[in-house]
């Protein structure tokens, strides 16, 4: 399997230019590619072979372009090969509905990586300071906040440079052992099963009777708009409207991070708790054209969660399926009749066989349902009565996943179960 694991570096300020100058070599060569790609007729090929034709001309440029010489051929390659990527990506867009345009030519703000694919680089140290070599570029420190794995082979480093200035490297790992093996369905036992309704109010609820919290961002979010107040009234691409631009960066950066750092702690969570994960198949891009709540909406990062917990998954050897939500909430998890609820009403009770719940626990049954009878798995009417059904819900706050991590929800979890 492949990961990646990211390190920041801290270049000189001599260094910072030459991967300043590195950066905006590669985005020139990326228009030019760009530019010969427009010109190449269709019929000539499929989409990868018409920009292989464009790699292969890499030697006869180097001829009249010189600054392509003082760049390592392993990061020229790679730089080429982008526009397949990219056009891949705008299609698997264009097959999910969204309305697409063409690849257009990169502003200096606009591309901020370059990598070296298989060679040209090495990890090392020097006087006690971890230092990443790059071929024709420089040493730059680096720090490992976490080793390398043991069993990995490095295949690639991209070097990146945030919005904030800062710069990163993102080592692209592949694994030499295999994932350990799913068990078999059959000898899965109910408690090692779990279906997850996700929500505004409560991020999670599964049918284990725990209730995550949603992270709250509102003094992030609060900061965020005094700095963007301050850099609307500067001017343009003066030397003050940059430093400000930077703060605002860092404020999103900030955002992003620790939104991250939640779905990452509680994915994993879930795929190491767990034999078998169910969870919704929601249509986000639906739920963000839509005007009530899209920012919320938007910010729960649903679509990034289930991608996160699946690969987990896959790695922790867990099942994972997703499932139709539709009447997921409506449905009764009992007996399922289904009955209106407005968003306003958090219980559910059954007029036709009595069953109560909370509005979210009951959805995270019927998800939990649905994923075993699409893996083909028996169950009777009775499973979310008789077996882990909570009486109350057990609560956990956003903050305690985000500060102490998956094993503050271990905890919970224990403590809901021997009550």
């Amino acid at each position: 399997m492949n990961y990646n694991y990211r390190y920041r570096l801290n270049p000189t300020d001599s260094q910072r230019e030459t991967l300043d100058y590195y950066r905006d070599t590669c985005r020139q060569l990326y228009n030019h590619a760009l530019y010969r790609f427009n010109q190449i007729p269709e019929d000539e090929g499929t989409v990868k072979q018409r920009v292989r034709k464009i790699r292969d001309e890499l030697p006869d440029l180097k001829g009249w372009w010189d600054a392509l010489t003082d760049v390592y051929s392993k990061v020229l390659q790679p730089t080429v090969m982008r526009i397949a990527k990219n056009i891949n990506a705008l299609g698997k867009l264009k097959e999910q509905g969204y309305k697409i345009g063409e690849l257009r030519w990169k502003s200096p703000r606009e591309f901020r990586s370059f990598t070296y694919n298989q060679s040209g680089f090495e990890l090392d140290k020097k006087s006690g300071q971890a230092v990443l070599s790059l071929s024709k570029l420089a040493e730059i420190p680096i720090e490992l906040h976490r080793p390398l794995p043991d069993n990995a082979t490095v295949k690639e480093v991209t070097l990146k440079k945030e919005k904030t200035g800062d710069w990163f490297a993102i080592f692209g790992i592949e694994m030499d052992t295999e994932p350990p093996a799913k068990p078999p369905l059959e000898d899965i036992d109910a408690e090692n099963m779990v279906g997850i309704d996700v929500g505004i109010l409560k991020y999670a609820h599964d049918t284990d009777g725990t209730a995550v919290g949603s992270l709250n961002l509102s003094e992030e979010r609060d900061k965020l708009e005094r700095e963007q107040r301050t850099l609307s009234r500067k001017e343009y691409e003066s030397s003050n409207w940059e430093n400000q631009r930077r703060r605002v960066a860092a404020c999103h950066l900030q955002i992003k991070r620790k939104r991250r750092d939640f779905l990452h702690k509680l994915s994993a969570y879930y795929a190491q708790e767990y034999e078998l994960v169910a969870v919704e198949d929601l249509e986000v891009k639906a739920m963000l054209e839509s005007p009530r709540n899209s920012r919320n909406t938007a910010s729960a990062a649903w679509n990034t969660f289930t991608d996160m917990l699946e690969y987990k998954c896959e790695r922790e050897g867990t099942h994972f399926v997703e499932v139709e939500p539709e009447g997921t909430t409506k449905e009764c998890a009992q007996c399922g009749v289904e009955t209106d609820k407005p968003l306003w009403v958090r219980e559910h009770s059954c007029p036709a066989c009595g069953f109560e719940a909370d509005r979210d626990a009951n959805a995270a049954w019927n998800i939990l349902s649905r994923g075993l009878s699409k893996l083909g798995v028996g169950h009777s009417e009775g499973t979310p009565v008789e077996t882990a059904l909570p009486a109350g819900t057990t609560p956990v706050p956003a903050k305690r996943v985000v500060e102490a991590g998956s094993p503050a929800l271990s905890e919970r979890v224990s403590a809901s179960r021997e009550g």
